[in-house]
């Protein structure tokens, strides 16, 4: 789903560290290591902070409110779309929504905050569309697919221990129809080790900055 909004970023050159803001949006299956990205970079002291976003599922063990997700109830959720405080949200693996809420994006990039976040390919859709709409906003987001091959990634979501069968088996499900989609983003990660993933995605980053600037 897409809320059309206005970001009102800063021009080029403002915000912190006099450069225009930069968004790294990662998408990837289930167990891609996208979340671990994200969470690498904001601790590499690079400048970014992790946009939180929002989901309907309950809190695994050892999950924090606010801190890996915004743990919001049916209820909770749809008054929320109902005030039009999403920036986008959709269904996931059929049963459960996620979503992002505008004031988590847009305020921190008006004040020239770098961000990092992790979204389902729907998501990533919905902020493309904003963005070919906001001239800004298009220039500081830079998308990026994680890509993971079939056997590889059911062993991940495996050790990982946080999903019975028929839970891995949605997941890889919607695997496959979202690694249709890779080709779609502005950058593509072939994942290998933690250390490889996280090299390539500085290097992504150093591009990201250039188109950010307009170069």
């Amino acid at each position: 789903m897409l809320t059309p909004l206005t970001s009102g970023l800063p021009p080029s050159g403002a915000g912190v560290g006099a450069r225009a803001p930069v968004l790294l949006v990662l998408a990837g299956p289930a167990g891609s290591g996208k979340s671990t990205l994200c969470d690498r970079l904001v601790e590499a002291n690079l400048g970014f902070s992790r946009v939180i976003t929002t989901t309907t599922r309950a809190p695994r063990e050892g999950e924090v409110d606010g801190e890996h997700y915004h743990f919001f109830t049916p209820e909770q959720f749809d008054a929320k779309v109902a005030a039009g405080e999403f920036l986008e949200w959709a269904w996931v693996h059929g049963r459960r929504r996620y979503g992002t809420l505008a004031a988590s994006v847009l305020e921190p990039l008006r004040g020239g905050c770098d961000l990092v976040m992790s979204v389902d390919v729907q998501g990533v859709e919905s902020f493309r569309r904003i963005a070919a709409a906001d001239a800004e906003l298009r220039r500081a987001l830079t998308t990026v697919f994680i890509v993971v091959d079939r056997e590889r990634l059911s062993a991940r979501m495996r050790a990982r221990g946080k999903d019975d069968e028929a839970e891995i088996a949605r997941r890889m499900a919607t695997a496959e129809a979202e690694l249709r989609e890779a080709s779609r983003f502005d950058f593509i990660i072939e994942s290998r080790t933690r250390e490889e993933d996280f090299a390539a995605l500085l290097r992504i980053l150093e591009q990201a900055r250039l188109r950010a600037a307009g170069r």
